[in-house]
Parts: structure tokens; sequence; C-alpha cells
């Protein structure tokens, strides 16, 4: 576990965003937490920015299942809290068993709910290794890192690729063009 106060913190903004339903916060939150874990490939890191990620999705559809996703948002600030005091505490074992809890927990649940944050935290695994990969690390890595397959990643960034006007490529003329220009 690397940087383990600015982890606590990550986990305190997050329980104060659970608090307030800042699905904005929340997902912000994840986007830090990712950084993180791309430079040190750091899997506590990772588990985190899923487990927040999904936290923000749950909300967002907070609609559908009011009754579960309070029951839910309830039991993982509750696991959030566990895991802070095990932080400031060095339990770095106890730590991951706390988030583990959170991901365990959709087991209690049935029926569409179960299925909706399942799928959720499925979709949040393909989402977080997009920005990891995107941060340089191998597809391979990612992949394995993330506990998803590589095909589920390859077509998650080609198709997002296909949406980001950045990732377009240009013709061989503009590349020329562009060439010239930087030596001048």
């Amino acid at each position: 576990m690397h940087e383990k106060e600015h982890v606590i913190k990550i986990l305190e903004e997050t329980k104060d965003a659970l608090l307030n339903n800042d699905v904005f916060k929340l997902k912000e939150l994840s986007n830090q937490t990712v950084h993180a874990a791309s430079t040190e490939q750091d899997t506590d890191s990772i588990t985190l920015a899923i487990i927040i990620y999904s936290l923000s999705k749950v909300i967002e559809r907070k609609y559908k299942y009011e009754k579960s996703c309070t029951g839910f948002c309830r039991y993982s600030m509750k696991a959030i809290e566990r895991a802070i005091d095990s932080l400031k505490k060095g339990q770095e074992e106890k730590f991951r068993r706390n988030l583990q809890e959170i991901i365990d927990s959709i087991n209690k649940f049935s029926g569409d709910f179960k299925a909706n944050v399942e799928d959720v935290f499925r979709k949040a695994r393909i989402n977080k290794a997009s920005k990891i990969y995107e941060h340089g690390i191998s597809m391979e890595q990612t992949a394995k890192l993330l506990g998803i397959t590589m095909y589920e990643l390859a077509g998650y960034v080609g198709q997002q690729g296909a949406q980001n006007p950045l990732a377009k490529t240009i013709s061989a003329k503009e590349r020329i063009k562009i060439a010239v220009d930087f030596f001048r």
C-alpha cells in the first residue's frame, strides 16, 4: 500500500461524497486513485478506484432501486470507515479485507439490484483498465491487474478511441507538414 495518507484522505472524501450522494465527486476521486494506481501498479489503489467509481454509478441509478441502494451504500460506508481505521493502525491486510467486503456485500442482495451492481462493477473494471492503459501500462499487464480479458479491454479502448477526436489519425501529408514546421 503506497501513499497511506493519500488513501486515507481519498477514503474520507469518499465517505463525505457518499453522504451527499455526490456522483461527480466520487468519479473525480476514482480518477485520482487511478492515476496513483497507474504509476505504482498498486492493486489496492486499483480496487479502491473500482469501488469508488462503482459507488458513483450505483448512486446514479438509485432511483431504480431506492431501498437496496440505500442499504448497499450504508454497508459500504461502514466498510470504508473500518478501512480508514485499519489504515490508520497500519493494518493493511485488514484494510484489504474491508474493501473486499464491499464487493462481497453484493451477494447479500438479490434480483435486479444484485445483477445491476455486479454489472456496474464489471464495467467499472473495464473503464478503469482503459484509464490505466492510457497512462502507458501495457494492455496485457492492465488486463491482468484488473482481472479482465485483453479482449474486453481492447473492445472498450477501441470503442472509446472512435469517440475520441484526439485519437483520430492524421494523413501522411499533414504529418509531413507538422514535421517540416517543427524544424523551421
